[in-house]
């Protein structure tokens, strides 16, 4: 995105995450040029001159701003995250039963891997791609992210018998893959998480 796009009211795919950092209006749309850039070609395929060119910016000029690419994938990652992660809470702060927590954890997190315009999706799939002290400090924000999902599992009346580790990761395995096997105009992604969750209550 451009500044002259953003003059003329284009939506960020980063929404409005890098209003609330501060930072410069340059900055933001290297940052949106970047994430849009990465999402639809992946990070082997995007070059610090591709992004430079969305923005205007050439060689030095961009590095002003940019330590590397690989620096400014993780940022994109961790903001694309934050975005999702701070949207699922919301849905989730809405309800107070366990098992309706995890079924609008469910639909909200269906509704951000479907959605076409999410980063979510793209940016977790793409991450193996980057060097390995990157990959590294990715993991570990994946980690952080699925904390929401300990959490709502912990909170399950489940079976002691039932390792609740598994049980995360049986889930989130469902969730994180659901771009192989849904298929649209059956179910709704709520109407999906309704029936995982029946699934996942059975004793």
């Amino acid at each position: 995105m451009t500044g002259k796009d953003r003059e003329e009211g284009a939506p960020s795919r980063l929404g409005g995450v890098l209003q609330k950092e501060g930072l410069s209006a340059r900055h933001r749309d290297i940052l949106e040029a970047a994430a849009t850039l990465f999402a639809e070609r992946g990070y082997a395929a995007t070059s610090v001159r591709d992004i430079g060119e969305q923005v205007g910016l050439l060689g030095g000029s961009l590095y002003h701003h940019i330590k590397s690419k690989e620096a400014l994938f993780a940022r994109v990652h961790d903001i694309a995250l934050k975005m999702a992660a701070d949207r699922i809470n919301f849905a989730v702060s809405q309800v107070t039963d366990p098992w309706e927590r995890l079924e609008a954890g469910c639909a909200t997190m269906l509704e951000i891997q479907l959605d076409p315009e999410s980063l979510t999706m793209p940016l977790m799939n793409d991450f193996t791609a980057v060097p390995l002290d990157i990959r590294e400090r990715l993991v570990a924000t994946r980690d952080a992210f699925e904390d929401i999902f300990r959490a709502m599992v912990d909170d399950l009346p489940l079976d002691p018998s039932i390792d609740r580790g598994v049980y995360r990761l049986l889930l989130l395995t469902l969730l994180n893959n659901v771009s192989s096997w849904y298929r649209e105009g059956r179910l709704a992604p709520k109407e999906i998480a309704r029936q995982i969750v029946l699934v996942f209550r059975r004793p």
